[in-house]
């Protein structure tokens, strides 16, 4: 029997690995890039693995991270597979052509989940789509929740960040074994894993190591370390131990799960809260990511291509009923949006008059969102005209209430809609044209860097997929250029904003004391109406 016939076996830096055909495409799973971080390794960086003697199966999907499940209300949309198992810091590959020379594009891909949930073996992410049309894909499981980002003064922050450092370098080093070009990487990720992507573009250890990025619905940011903080001090005091590395490591697992998923029950894009983040390190991550992207200093030469849903908010606040309940808030939840976007009343304002129509929800979700992904997009891309491609996915989703919602995309991006777990989120009748039309769009950007529509430049060019306005002959091929400019224009001119990506100054004493005790009064309102109780 040939090796063929026996399933693909390739070498790697730490011991050679078997994996299987599927489709005419040769497939690795679960192959380590690090020790399991346990042990004397918990909250510590990733170290190499041990190597192995023989051949290893690489067939079935490896552990994932430690994380606690959706709850119910998202869990009906979103599907997180748990394999259990210490050796956590895995990856998989999927390649037309396991031989060194074949030297095709890579897509190296960080998976989203608000960096608490999520792994490579959610099955919108299968990559035997690239696969298939000449792209070696690899998918990364890395450490989450508080094993992952939660700060501590008796250990190194961004341990998670670290794994996914960690997973590149691997990538780089062992991928041309795999038929990829370590010459030729595209980092890319959605929500968390976009935020993390851009992260490790402006870090200083992966320059020279990524070609191309993809952000889908993330910005590079870092996070205020007093918010993770909180996070790990409001678990600290339900455990009834110190808030240390050394007291979280001696913790039941489980039960360290089930606080996390506690205290962090309201932590949301709309809501804020506390919540585990990136955070400036003076390490892996020396300063603000956008910053150092925006200035020019990180990432010299490397193009990108971003965008985000048109309904992003729509996830965050359908499930549990969030979104009526907003709406029944009104002014009040208007003045909670300001407060978050640290904006003045011309931004609300400007908002209502721009969507006469819009309830409380829909003007508070939008603002949200261009505050955290629309903006800080712009503003990266308008810092590399002619390196950068936006998008906006307009398609919604086939369930009442969720438009086209963050993360509708993943199932079109990877050409993916047809099996269940996308069908839970977009439903029936997705179109395949569309599912053609951006996965091309991808495929073409990973191999040559042009999705194929205009690069950015001053006229603000954004390619509109699955828009369902009906003056959009062609809803496929519709480009829209500076959709949604009117927004841009209001934040830009009003004078009480600040930017809104680089941790502006908080709110005036004014609107703080206009505003304090209704919204002390709404967030218990929330609190009650998710069943949340003080402890």
């Amino acid at each position: 029997m040939t090796a063929d016939q026996a399933g693909p076996v390739v070498g790697t830096p730490h011991g050679r690995v078997r994996g299987r055909y599927e489709k005419g495409v040769a497939v690795f799973r679960g192959i380590p890039y690090a020790a399991p971080p346990f042990g004397p390794r918990r909250f510590r960086p990733p170290e190499p693995p041990e190597p192995w003697d023989g051949t290893r199966e690489a067939v079935a999907f490896g552990p994932t991270a430690p994380k606690p499940p959706y709850s119910d209300a998202f869990a009906h949309y979103l599907s997180d597979p748990e394999i259990p198992g210490d050796d956590c810091l895995n990856l998989n590959v999927w390649t037309p052509a396991p031989d060194p020379g074949a030297r095709l594009p890579v897509l190296l891909w960080l998976h989203g989940g608000a960096l608490t949930r999520g792994s490579s073996a959610v099955p919108v992410y299968d990559g035997g789509t690239f696969a298939r049309d000449g792209v070696v894909f690899v998918s990364v499981n890395y450490r989450l929740g508080t094993e992952g980002y939660g700060l501590f003064p008796d250990a190194p922050p961004n341990p998670g960040l670290r794994d996914q450092l960690a997973a590149l370098t691997w990538v780089h080093e062992a991928i041309s074994a795999f038929g990829g070009d370590p010459d030729r990487i595209t980092l890319g990720g959605q929500s968390a894993g976009a935020i993390s992507a851009g992260a490790l573009l402006a870090a200083p250890r992966s320059q020279g190591l990524i070609r191309r990025a993809v952000l889908q619905s993330g910005a590079p940011e870092a996070s205020d370390r007093d918010k993770v903080r909180r996070m790990v001090r409001r678990m600290a005091t339900r455990l009834k131990i110190p808030a240390t590395a050394e007291a979280f490591a001696a913790v039941d697992r489980d039960l360290l799960l089930r606080t996390q998923a506690e205290v962090g029950r309201l932590s949301s894009p709309v809501l804020g809260g506390p919540s585990f983040g990136i955070v400036v390190d003076g390490d892996v991550v020396p300063r603000d990511p956008l910053r150092a992207l925006l200035d020019g200093e990180a990432a010299p030469g490397v193009d990108l291509l971003m965008g985000w849903t048109r309904d992003e908010y729509r996830l965050w606040l359908v499930p549990g009923g969030l979104l009526d309940h907003v709406d029944r808030l009104g002014p009040v939840a208007l003045a909670g949006a300001m407060a978050r976007c640290h904006a003045g009343h011309e931004v609300p304002r400007g908002y209502r008059s721009l969507r006469p129509g819009a309830g409380a929800a829909e003007i508070v979700g939008q603002m949200v969102t261009d505050h955290l992904l629309r903006l800080p997009l712009h503003r990266l891309a308008d810092a590399r005209h002619g390196q950068s491609w936006l998008y906006e996915f307009a398609w919604p989703s086939g369930l009442p209430g969720l438009g086209a919602c963050h993360a509708l995309e993943l199932g079109f991006v990877f050409d993916t809609g047809d099996v269940p777990e996308s069908k839970k989120l977009a439903g029936e009748g997705a179109a395949q044209e569309l599912c053609d039309a951006m996965h091309g769009a991808w495929v073409r950007f990973v191999k040559t860097g042009d999705p194929g529509w205009q690069a950015w430049d001053a006229s603000h060019p954004v390619r509109t997929f699955g828009d369902p306005e009906p003056d959009a002959a062609d809803a496929v091929a519709y480009t829209a250029h500076g959709p949604r400019d009117a927004e841009t224009a209001l934040w830009s001119a009003a004078p009480t904003v600040p930017a809104p990506d680089l941790r502006p100054d908080p709110p005036s004493p004014a609107v703080i004391r206009a505003t304090g005790a209704e919204l002390a009064a709404a967030v218990r309102r929330l609190r009650r109406s998710v069943g949340v109780r003080r402890r």
